[in-house]
């Protein structure tokens, strides 16, 4: 058979053209991020960042999924509500495969039935307000309940003595911070004690927080305590020593970041909070993970860190697992438990978990264990 001089031409670029698409790698696996990477308390979201990252790129070299490289589709909710709408639309129309995230409970508010509708699954690494548990949604969540975190502060606090606390919470989280106030409020009544100020205050760079603390200490408490990010911790803390430097503080675990230290200095020394991991974890693989963050971000790992990683793992696995024509939140529920770095994840039919915590006062500049 003959071709015209033409087609015979167009025959070898036909034929490379092939070989380049079969030589081409295959398309990419896209999984979003949402979380809070600008304005305050960005501390939360960009460690968090930093721990999917690492679980990604260390998921990529070992093969991705089944060839497939996973790609993350980055987006900022600035803790802004309108910002987190328009980056959760984004993920949306990017047709990601899964989202992790948001890291605050406010955020979760408006995220969560933009990227449910959407049935996209997504996996909250930090998130606890009740408002999030016992549904049966697309939302499955690395961390305990503001409920399980208040009671158990509530019996190391009256256990210490305190029975008369002052509690300030920043209302720009309130779908967290009022959910933490009222399970701590029923827990220490149950306990015999009471918050005696409940002081609301909407965090801002010029938010006073002198005020916040005299509000505070209107009613003679024995105790403050802080329902807010580490930045206003560190804040709140400084005006709390200068006005009564004998009354012992505490704040909730939203602040356990390692800028609360860096922020705080001697102000918070003394200073009580709860972490949802264990920092002198000497465990070969903790302590692989730990060197490997430090070697990749030149700093050390925090706890929404080390849940973000954990997320990832339930995400990838999940990914890995599903069944052709299976959703990811059924292969998610099938697939467990998952190892976490430090704790098996276990979740039940409405993706919730339990997860151990460990209580810390501050000690010369570092997070130290009670015994």
């Amino acid at each position: 058979m003959l071709f015209p001089r033409n087609q015979l031409l167009a025959l070898p670029c036909i034929a490379l053209a092939a070989l380049l698409v079969a030589c081409s790698p295959p398309p990419p696996v896209q999984i979003g991020f949402i979380g809070g990477l600008t304005d305050r308390n960005s501390d939360n979201g960009q460690s968090g960042l930093n721990g999917v990252t690492l679980a990604i790129e260390q998921f990529n070299r070992d093969g991705g999924l089944d060839g497939h490289m996973v790609e993350l589709v980055v987006r900022d909710d600035a803790q802004n509500r309108e910002t987190a709408a328009q980056s959760a639309k984004s993920l949306v129309d990017a047709r990601v495969d899964a989202v992790i995230g948001p890291f605050t409970s406010g955020m979760a508010e408006v995220i969560v039935p933009i990227t449910g509708k959407a049935g996209i699954f997504q996996v909250s690494p930090t998130i606890t307000s009740m408002a999030f548990y016992g549904k049966d949604d697309n939302l499955f969540r690395i961390n305990r309940t503001t409920r399980d975190n208040a009671r158990d502060y509530a019996k190391v606090m009256v256990e210490r003595g305190q029975k008369r606390i002052a509690v300030a919470y920043d209302v720009r989280n309130r779908n967290f911070t009022e959910s933490w106030l009222r399970e701590f409020q029923e827990a220490v009544a149950s306990r015999g004690a009471a918050v005696v100020a409940p002081v609301p205050y909407e965090s801002s760079s010029d938010a006073d927080f002198a005020k916040v603390v005299r509000g505070m200490l209107d009613k003679q408490p024995d105790s403050l305590f802080f329902i807010s990010g580490a930045l206003d911790v560190a804040r709140l803390a400084q005006q709390a020593r200068r006005q009564a430097p004998k009354l012992p503080i505490g704040a909730s675990e939203w602040a356990s970041t390692e800028q609360l230290i860096e922020l705080g200095g001697d102000v918070v020394e003394g200073l009580l909070i709860v972490q949802n991991y264990d920092r002198d974890d000497g465990s070969e693989r903790f302590r692989a993970f730990s060197d490997a963050y430090f070697k990749r971000f030149q700093v050390n790992p925090g706890y929404s860190s080390v849940s973000a990683y954990d997320a990832t793992t339930v995400v990838l696995k999940a990914l890995k697992m599903r069944s052709k024509g299976e959703t990811l939140k059924v292969a998610a529920l099938r697939s467990g438990p998952y190892a976490g770095l430090q704790q098996e994840m276990v979740f039940d039919a409405n993706g919730d978990t339990t997860r151990k915590v460990f209580f810390t006062e501050i000690r010369g500049g570092r997070y130290m264990k009670l015994q």
